[in-house]
């Protein structure tokens, strides 16, 4: 299957709000309660696949706290002397009652780190962020499509999430495309328009 992905205008500030939960809604509340400072634990570990959500999580949860949060992304990326930083403030936290805010790609056992820094972020509480079904994936098609005030046919959703990249960030600057393209064409959102608009957009 040929992944498209059409470069145009950046997406909306990551919230807890923009966040689709899916099957992570225990997740979605547990970080509101860390953003709040109202959660007993003061380590939270994120990991999930590319394109999840792990990232927007990490930002929406920054946003909306109302303390200091120390974030860290894509923790399997981090250097010797980075690991050594977040393995210190990992144990401040605990210490002090600070907060940690961790993400990446596999769960801390499987993470390529140094082992203390590996257990230390088994600590807290570890989530997967599971990512959405294509039945999922629709629903937020039709209601980002409707709130640009467009409307997508089963064809043109089916056809969307077979051919072009399929997480929401990507779902979203596709809309974002068609509406300008539909606008500037005077045409609707039909399956030949999104077929010549995606040909369109990797040329």
């Amino acid at each position: 299957m040929k992944q498209l992905a059409l470069g145009i205008s950046p997406p909306p500030e990551p919230s807890f709000e923009n966040f689709v939960p899916g099957a992570n809604a225990e997740l979605l509340a547990r970080l509101r309660e860390l953003a709040e400072g109202r959660l007993p634990e003061s380590i939270v570990y994120l990991w999930g696949e590319s394109g999840s959500g792990r990232s927007h999580l990490l930002c929406a949860a920054a946003r909306a706290s109302a303390r200091a949060l120390v974030l860290a992304d894509d923790v399997e990326t981090l250097d010797e002397t980075r690991q050594g930083k977040l393995f210190t403030q990992i144990n401040e936290a605990r210490e002090s009652g600070g907060s940690v805010l961790a993400a990446g790609s596999s769960p801390p056992s499987q993470l390529p780190l140094r082992e203390d820094l590996r257990s230390r972020l088994a600590w807290g509480l570890v989530y997967q962020v599971k990512p959405l079904t294509d039945a999922e994936r629709a629903v937020y098609l039709r209601a980002e499509a409707e709130r640009r005030g467009m409307h997508l046919a089963d064809e043109v959703v089916a056809y969307l999430l077979t051919h072009v990249r399929r997480d929401l960030a990507s779902l979203g600057a596709i809309l974002d495309e068609l509406d300008r393209v539909s606008l500037e064409q005077q045409r609707a959102v039909t399956l030949p328009l999104v077929r010549e608009a995606l040909k369109t957009g990797t040329q």
